[in-house]
């Protein structure tokens, strides 16, 4: 039996870290950039327990990886939920910067947010099944893009002396996470092979 709380729980979290920046930083530029920057950390590890519950699974056979699993798609949905009211708080913080964005800078985001739409969009039965086989190709590629993106956007911070406290360590979660991945998709040798 699946259970859904964990959709709740991207929502609520995304809410709350949304109104702690406004708390901190108030309603103007500085509140938003805060809110933008506090809600894709709290998504973050709601993503990376949806990118490596099946490597938990594989590595670890139990009660609590196995639930992971079977849960994964409502993980998977809370971190959509999070990650778009992180959306909001990013698009509210752009508008109101007065140095805007170029074009260029927002591609890796969009593309991410198009395949965590289109995986939350089809994160059902009816999906799975009108998609066949493009249905895991979809979410396998998604999944990897989304990785990417979070993984090199906080790479490119730990230059900076005033992120790195939070890009090192965000980074190496990121690796460790595809570090699972890699570990579980190898072949198990026999027993007494080592």
């Amino acid at each position: 039996m699946t259970s859904k709380w964990p959709t709740m729980l991207g929502a609520v979290a995304g809410a709350a870290a949304l109104g702690a920046g406004l708390q901190v930083g108030g309603t103007g530029l500085e509140g938003w950039h805060l809110a933008a920057r506090w809600t894709a950390r709290i998504g973050f590890p709601i993503f990376l327990i949806t990118y490596a519950a099946s490597s938990f699974a594989r590595l670890s056979p139990a009660p609590w990886s196995r639930g992971l699993v079977r849960d994964r798609r409502w993980w998977g949905l809370g971190f959509a939920a999070s990650h778009t009211i992180h959306l909001f708080a990013l698009i509210v913080a752009l508008r109101l910067d007065p140095e805007p964005r170029t074009l260029v800078s927002l591609i890796p985001g969009g593309i991410a947010y198009a395949f965590i739409f289109a995986m939350a969009l089809t994160s059902n039965d009816a999906a799975m099944r009108a998609l066949g086989r493009n249905w895991k190709r979809l979410h396998t590629l998604g999944i990897h893009v989304i990785w990417l993106i979070f993984t090199l956007a906080y790479a490119k911070r730990i230059p900076l002396a005033e992120s790195r406290a939070i890009a090192v360590p965000m980074t190496l979660l990121a690796l460790a996470a595809l570090g699972l991945r890699v570990l579980a998709r190898r072949p198990r040798r026999a027993a007494g092979l080592a």
